[in-house]
């Protein structure tokens, strides 16, 4: 069934606890409960909501996490990917529960994903904290923009217009493929929840705000 501006949402590598989703036309936001163990490695587990499109895309959201005590790895992604099955090749970016965002991929079925981490927020991350002047700067807004087969991660810290953060990755996708929006817990068989608002979807490049 249609959620918002997607067609439709799925379960993706069937987590052990059903994920599910909500959209309020009057806010504009979609809430996102999902458990999963990562969507990282050779496949993943995450909540999906998706639409089918060709070209090149614009797609950003506002990003909370609701619950201050979850998972600090837990994940809230925008994410285009050639198909639903578990180990999809996939352009990824992501805010992480302590701050940390990246852009990745999953450059052939079945293979490891490759990353591009920026450690812009938070205490306590895989491999370090942040710089102190950083550390208590928290992305606000992330988006992704496919312009042919490249694409690139947009950031906005403190309400500033987007900009993008870091050099594009490169990344053939056949058309046509998977645009949107999901969440994982990085926990098993816990279920968490991401609030993603004031989307923008758009079937260009240059269209993120």
């Amino acid at each position: 069934m249609p959620i918002g501006v997607f067609e439709g949402q799925s379960d993706i590598g069937g987590p052990l606890v059903p994920g599910g989703a909500s959209y309020d036309a009057g806010t504009k936001q979609y809430t996102i409960h999902s458990a999963g163990y990562n969507i990282w490695y050779t496949r993943d587990e995450f909540r999906y909501l998706w639409k089918k499109m060709s070209g090149d895309v614009s797609l950003a959201a506002d990003i909370s996490f609701p619950d201050p005590n979850g998972y600090g790895d837990r994940k809230a992604v925008l994410v285009i990917r050639q198909n639903l099955e578990d180990d999809s090749k996939e352009a990824i970016v992501a805010l992480h529960g302590q701050g940390m965002v990246h852009l990745a991929q999953r450059p052939e079925k079945g293979v490891r994903v490759k990353d591009m981490e920026y450690r812009i927020g938070g205490r306590g991350l895989p491999g370090g904290a942040s710089p102190d002047s950083l550390v208590n700067v928290m992305a606000k807004r992330i988006g992704i923009e496919k312009r042919g087969d490249f694409f690139a991660l947009f950031v906005s810290l403190e309400g500033e217009p987007m900009h993008q953060f870091g050099p594009p990755i490169m990344l053939h996708l056949d058309a046509p493929f998977y645009v949107g929006i999901g969440f994982c817990s990085h926990l098993p068989d816990k279920s968490d929840t991401a609030m993603l608002s004031n989307v923008v979807l758009e079937n260009s490049a240059g269209k993120l705000r």
